[in-house]
């Protein structure tokens, strides 16, 4: 059970403030929506599960010590978004960039941020294109297969960094095909969230 926009599951504790942050975010989805597409149209009704709450366990496989997240690809906020107002209460040294070269959809986190009072940044770049950022923690979700993740993935992240993935059902396959370019460290998580969806946790990412 993921629990609704009333409630949370026991996985996720926060406080009242972070929850009322969760709801805005999501009222804010709404109302962009029509005009951006954010989230598919039938989506947009499973917001809080399919979206807020997908991402948001994200944020409990964080290492113990981050100070910078970098989101790729962040289209309608997730996980980015939630990432940064789950860190505001608990990890509030965790610096949170979004990266979208969509720039209505940039248009959106950054009214987001403002509205949100969160203490994030918006590159509005292509991924391609982003320099180095030396990040703790490098997170992308729904964007492209594994084996294209972590080519972005090593380029960005710090050493001794962690990547963190959601898959769905094809994840072994994704991960049969990121074998062939590189070598990593990965630990496997059941999502929350679906049944058939894993996380995907990789350090140690060097070449084959």
């Amino acid at each position: 059970m993921t629990g609704t926009i009333n409630e949370l599951p026991a996985w996720l504790d926060v406080s009242r403030e972070t929850l009322e942050k969760l709801r805005e975010f999501r009222a804010l989805i709404e109302r962009w929506n029509p005009a951006i597409n954010l989230v598919s149209r039938g989506g947009l009704e499973h917001v809080w599960d399919r979206h807020i709450l997908d991402s948001a366990q994200l944020f409990n496989l964080k290492p113990e010590v981050a100070d910078s997240w970098v989101d790729l690809g962040s289209g309608g906020g997730f996980p980015g978004v939630i990432i940064a107002i789950l860190a505001e209460m608990s990890c509030s040294n965790l610096k949170v960039t979004l990266v979208e070269s969509d720039r209505r959809k940039a248009a959106f986190l950054s009214q987001s941020v403002r509205v949100l009072g969160l203490d994030c940044e918006v590159e509005v770049v292509r991924i391609e294109d982003l320099e180095p950022r030396g990040a703790s923690v490098i997170s992308a979700r729904a964007l492209a297969p594994l084996v294209d993740l972590i080519g972005h993935a090593k380029r960005h992240l710090a050493t001794g960094g962690t990547a963190i993935f959601p898959k769905g059902a094809g994840a072994d396959q994704e991960v049969a095909a990121a074998h062939k370019k590189w070598k990593f460290d990965l630990v496997e998580h059941q999502s929350q969230t679906s049944p058939s969806g894993r996380i995907l946790v990789l350090k140690d990412i060097a070449d084959a």
